[in-house]
């Protein structure tokens, strides 16, 4: 073979390559579902499955044909009486509100419970009573008699709020129902807001005539908050008593019943979030004792892993007090006090409580923090055996009797396998898994994959200067050539707890992909602050939010211009939120290394945001200025060198476009050109199909980094 015949070859090689795959579109991911794998619903064939309902001779109250419904409520004891909620309509990120019909199957009929839409509708215990909020009160209905009871009658918009959180309890300790029924249905326990003293932040909805002001109460960072009280109403004697305990500046943030139907918990937790106890309260006078407290020289972080067993002598919980959280077993009575699981590992989820044979199922960050992997363990915390193998990332859902689970196991470059496995127990107590069948193995996204050349993510282990090591996963470009440079897209969350260097399906996305297809290498590290690593390396950034998260991720870029594949002109960082946070960071004080950035509705200065979570790792403004100062990008535009596109949706009740408008202003005030986007009347996910607001945001973002952080290497925008 002559040199001219090889010379040729080994040019039109890699074009032939290009040439065998289809080339990733926005299209294909935002509009088209390309890359969807298979959907699985788990069913276990010895639980009793929820009867069907047919909807089609249904009419509403007009006369109408029902039509299908947004959800569907049974009551666990097949009750006779099904709600079905219509019209839903979301309020913040978990709150929604609905008209709420009731269908009896025994004679067919659909009745409507309000004339109003409603919130949290739930069926008490014994299924003869629907409890749900309307117009910030909390109402009783018989279904019987067709009774409505109002519990509270002082419910008031931005004033008292009845069974319903005020805006940054749902958003912070993430519930939104602020009532439970007890165990047998004789009380309901509620939460009682009085938001008269905390400030009011406004956004504007514009429309084609004088637009439209939406005000609603937000405490800010150092800002006053509701008052919160805990009752409990009798609902046989229709009576109701305030549950004791500590006033003040003071946070709820659960309740939860044990299994004594007159005893409730109230969870109490300082301002600082460094302090829980948890009071046992008597449902009939309100009168309470303390059952536990915790303390923490950081601050305890909230989450709903506890249970009170049926024995009525012991509760199970998950805490950080040792260092790693772990699961642990205390008796009512304060003598028992067992650690149940172990070691430097974080566990990640509760997935089951076998009290009959006195064993608990768990998920666990094992081997490395990015997979997961199920355990038992029994309640005396003496063994502990592993179920699920391998370095992927197992999510599991387990049937009632802990006989049998569904594994969703994935790692990073693999869509997920679905299993279902049996366990069961030898003479010595030791558990064996066997597989019962594989419902799917997602092969035709697979193949999708294969066919628009899906690249392989790596690990990576990188140095920062302070000794730590960052995990991290890098995306090379399709036909990587180690001869050329490459640009290099930073991809990055970073906030307290968070994790998107994980071992599972999905965190490289298919946006990940197609800018990798496109000629970038692809990069995503979990700075200092983020989780499954244990309390030290999460709490570091105590007091001092953005400083050493964006040392780290200076740190791993300049770790990659090493490498002589690497462009080191041509390197940007992207975010949303907390990431855009950290975008901004990167622009400002990474100004050096980062080349370019691009930071969706981020966070500019923590003054801005809400206080529950911004005073859990930066206390108050009055008490660190300088915390909340020395790392806010808003005072480091100066140092900007690279190109800047910020994007905002203008009716983000989470992360206000505040933060878009006065960052905007210090660049201003510092004579630096920048790129905008603003999307009106979007809020903080910033999406929309039918307006196609979620295709436009991902082709300019997608145009911008082409046009400002491409290279000779790259496609062109």
């Amino acid at each position: 073979m002559n040199i001219r015949i090889k010379l040729l070859i080994i040019l039109i090689c890699p074009l032939a390559a290009f040439s065998q795959i289809k080339f990733i579109t926005l299209e294909d991911i935002y509009k088209k579902g390309t890359f969807r794998g298979d959907p699985v619903r788990v069913v276990f064939e010895d639980e009793k499955a929820a009867p069907e309902i047919s909807l089609k001779e249904l009419k509403d109250e007009h006369g109408n044909p029902f039509g299908e419904a947004d959800q569907i409520i049974y009551h666990p004891s097949d009750s006779g009486t099904v709600m079905l909620l219509k019209e839903t309509e979301p309020i913040y990120r978990r709150s929604s509100k609905s008209y709420v019909y009731l269908y009896h199957r025994k004679n067919n009929t659909l009745q409507k419970l309000s004339r109003r839409k409603v919130l949290h509708p739930s069926f008490s215990p014994d299924g003869k009573k629907i409890a749900f909020v309307e117009n910030n009160n909390l109402i009783l209905y018989d279904i019987a008699s067709g009774r409505h009871t109002p519990v509270t009658t002082d419910g008031q918009w931005n004033h008292i709020i009845n069974g319903n959180c005020d805006w940054v309890y749902e958003e912070e300790f993430e519930f939104t129902k602020a009532y439970e029924w007890s165990p047998k249905g004789s009380y309901l326990a509620y939460y009682r807001f009085d938001e008269s003293r905390v400030k009011e932040y406004n956004l504007i909805y514009y429309d084609n005539g004088y637009n439209k002001e939406y005000r609603y109460k937000y405490p800010k960072a150092g800002e006053d908050n509701s008052v919160v009280e805990i009752h409990i109403y009798d609902v046989t004697a229709g009576k109701t008593v305030k549950a004791q305990y500590e006033p003040g500046d003071i946070y709820i943030p659960r309740i939860k019943w044990t299994q004594d139907d007159g005893k409730l918990v109230v969870f109490w937790m300082n301002r600082h979030q460094n302090e829980l106890r948890l009071l046992l309260t008597d449902a009939a006078t309100g009168a309470s004792r303390l059952l536990y407290r915790e303390t923490n020289k950081y601050y305890i972080e909230i989450h709903d892993d506890w249970y009170w067993l049926k024995d009525g002598k012991h509760f199970l919980f998950t805490s950080e007090m040792n260092g790693f959280r772990h699961i642990y077993l205390y008796g009512m009575d304060g003598k028992t006090k067992l650690q149940i699981s172990g070691g430097n590992y974080e566990v990640t989820e509760i997935n089951g409580i076998d009290e009959k044979n006195g064993l608990v199922y768990y998920t666990m960050a094992y081997p490395r923090p990015m997979d997961r992997n199920l355990f038992v363990s029994d309640l005396k915390g003496r063994n502990t055996r592993q179920l699920t193998q391998g370095e992927y990332w197992h999510r599991i859902e387990m049937n009632k009797n802990f006989t049998r689970f569904y594994s969703f196991r994935s790692d990073i470059n693999t869509p997920q396998t679905v299993t279902v496995y049996a366990i069961s127990w030898d003479k010595r107590k030791q558990p064996s898994v066997q597989l019962i069948k594989t419902v799917t193995d997602n092969a035709k996204l697979k193949a999708k994959m294969a066919e628009y050349g899906f690249g392989r993510a790596v690990f990576l282990r990188i140095p920062n200067r302070r000794g730590d090591t960052l995990n991290a996963w890098m995306l090379k470009p399709y036909g990587f050539d180690s001869l050329k440079k490459y640009p290099v897209l930073f991809c990055n969350y970073g906030g307290p707890g968070s994790q998107t260097v994980a071992n599972r399906y999905g965190a490289v996305s298919a946006w990940h992909q197609m800018m990798a297809q496109k000629g970038f290498i692809v990069v995503s590290v979990d700075n200092t602050g983020t989780g499954y690593r244990g309390e030290e390396f999460k709490k570091k950034t105590y007091l001092q939010l953005g400083k050493y998260e964006i040392e780290d991720q200076i740190d791993a870029a300049r770790w990659l211009h090493r490498f002589a594949y690497v462009d080191k002109e041509k390197t940007g960082h992207w975010g949303w939120s907390y990431g855009g946070f950290m975008s901004s960071l990167a622009i400002t004080k990474g100004h050096d290394v980062f080349s370019a950035a691009v930071a969706v509705a981020p966070v500019t200065s923590w003054r801005f945001y809400d206080n529950i979570y911004t005073e859990r790792y930066m206390r108050t403004p009055k008490e660190n200025p300088k915390g909340y100062d020395e790392n806010s990008p808003i005072y480091f535009t100066d140092s900007i060198r690279g190109k800047y596109l910020i994007i905002h949706g203008t009716a983000d009740d989470n992360v206000h476009f505040q933060n878009a408008t006065q960052m905007i202003s210090a660049l201003v005030k510092s004579n630096i050109d920048f790129d905008v986007a603003v999307y009106p009347n979007k809020n903080h996910g910033i999406s929309g199909q039918a307006d196609n607001t979620t295709m436009h945001l991902w082709r300019l973002m997608t145009q911008w980094i082409l046009k400002h952080l491409g290279n000779e290497n790259t496609a062109k925008p």
